[in-house]
């Protein structure tokens, strides 16, 4: 997805607490992402980022053992939103994806619906990616893009997509790395270091991990891919910490923000996605020892 960098400059918010939850979805495991076009146009994994870094929201402890980032199940239907979740705009792109808390199945989930739109709903966190190395979440689709193509710009949409940014540390990251990311900070503002795009594709493999076609600050992780599941509730569940270490080549460093979109302003085309809870949680290995 396209967008332009004017007035999206962002503040670094240092408010944010750490906190827990009660993991409530099952899930299945699947396989474990170019730089921008001159001048105005970044990636969405950017600006998602720097959107999160405006909105911070504090999570609170209510387990060990997991983390509970977005409970859309306790949410009233009706909400445009969840409590504790922003919505991410962007100002080139004046046609806005919906989003609605209704109920599928008795369950309150979130519901998205774009029409060559693009927006989405973000939340900042702080969590340590080797303490918490696992997400998990439901999500549900009516139908794939015929021309969405990850490795394309023009097909850098996705009917449903979980991003999860990284902050900035400057004592772990290469000198090439610093300048890089300063000269884009000169540009963008207060952008991540890194993002992790989990998506659903159209015809790419899943476990595909390829370079997003915009920039190479985010990574795109193929989680689902075809028509094969579409119009069925799927349990995602994915090592952060294994992805990361595949995708970049390094140890990540804090988590900084999450965020859920569905985006064919590329495209031009519709897509309907359903969102259920999303939470992280301790590995079965840390756990045990």
């Amino acid at each position: 997805m396209r967008a332009d960098v004017v007035d999206f400059l962002a503040r670094r918010t240092r408010t944010m607490k750490r906190c827990s939850f009660d993991a409530r979805s099952r899930s299945r495991t699947t396989p474990a992402l170019k730089e921008g076009n001159g001048g105005m146009l970044v990636s969405t994994g950017v600006f998602l980022a720097t959107w999160m870094l405006l909105a911070p929201a504090c999570l609170w402890a209510q387990d060990e053992m997991v983390l509970e980032v977005g409970k859309f199940s306790a949410s009233q239907v009706g909400q445009t939103m969840p409590d504790g979740w922003k919505p991410l705009t962007f100002k080139k792109i004046p046609k806005h994806t919906s989003y609605e808390v209704v109920k599928d199945g008795g369950v309150a989930i979130v519901k998205a619906v774009s029409e060559a739109s693009a927006s989405g709903l973000i939340k900042s966190v702080a969590i340590d990616p080797k303490e918490y190395p696992i997400v998990r979440w439901r999500w549900k689709i009516d139908n794939v893009l015929q021309h969405s193509d990850v490795a394309l710009k023009e097909g850098d949409d996705f009917p449903a997509r979980i991003y999860i940014t990284f902050e900035y540390d400057p004592d772990r990251v290469s000198f090439g790395k610093k300048l890089k990311f300063k000269a884009g900070q000169a540009l963008f503002g207060d952008i991540p270091i890194a993002a992790l795009n989990y998506i659903w594709e159209t015809k790419t493999p899943v476990g595909t991990i390829v370079e997003n076609a915009y920039t190479d600050f985010a990574k795109m992780v193929v989680v689902e891919s075809g028509t094969q599941n579409v119009g069925i509730w799927i349990d995602e569940e994915r090592n952060i910490y294994e992805d990361y270490m595949k995708a970049f080549g390094e140890e990540p460093p804090m988590i900084n923000g999450i965020a859920i979109m569905s985006d064919t302003d590329n495209t031009k085309e519709q897509a309907t996605a359903y969102y259920g809870d999303i939470v992280f949680q301790k590995s079965v290995k840390a756990l045990s020892r």
